[in-house]
């Protein structure tokens, strides 16, 4: 993108989800995704992005890591989350921003960087840049 675009800022991220030694990315199927979610039900387990901020002559890389832990997940509760369909584009099958919400007993981290941008971070990353919103940092 930064090669068509040198004038531009251009910024990138995705988000894993860990649990002991596995990475779940995002389920190949329902059956993939009921098993991953099996896997998270009463346990707590990581969700990092990382982000790249980049224009034509630096670039700054950072990641963000937040510790999940999940409600024990009955059969009947998994069944009717992936049902829902929201699961299948989701690293580790779901998505604490929508239905999956209810999987969630708390968080430690950052919510944003949960649900795949960690906002604050990328904010202040791209003032370094010359890019500010209205809330001045």
């Amino acid at each position: 993108v930064l090669e068509n675009n040198t004038d531009a800022v251009v910024f990138g991220c995705d988000t894993v989800v860990a649990i002991g030694n596995e990475i779940l990315g995002k389920p190949e199927n329902d059956e993939d995704a009921k098993r991953m979610l099996k896997m998270l039900s009463g346990r707590v387990h990581t969700v990092s992005t990382g982000v790249c901020v980049a224009d034509e002559s630096k670039n700054e890389v950072f990641a963000n890591t937040t510790a999940v832990e999940f409600f024990e997940l009955s059969d009947e509760t998994i069944e009717s989350y992936v049902a829902t369909g929201e699961c299948s584009d989701k690293a580790g099958a779901y998505g604490i921003q929508g239905y999956g919400s209810v999987l969630v007993k708390k968080i430690r981290g950052d919510y944003f960087s949960v649900m795949g941008l960690p906002v604050s971070e990328t904010a202040r990353v791209l003032r370094k840049f010359g890019i500010e919103g209205k809330v001045r940092l």
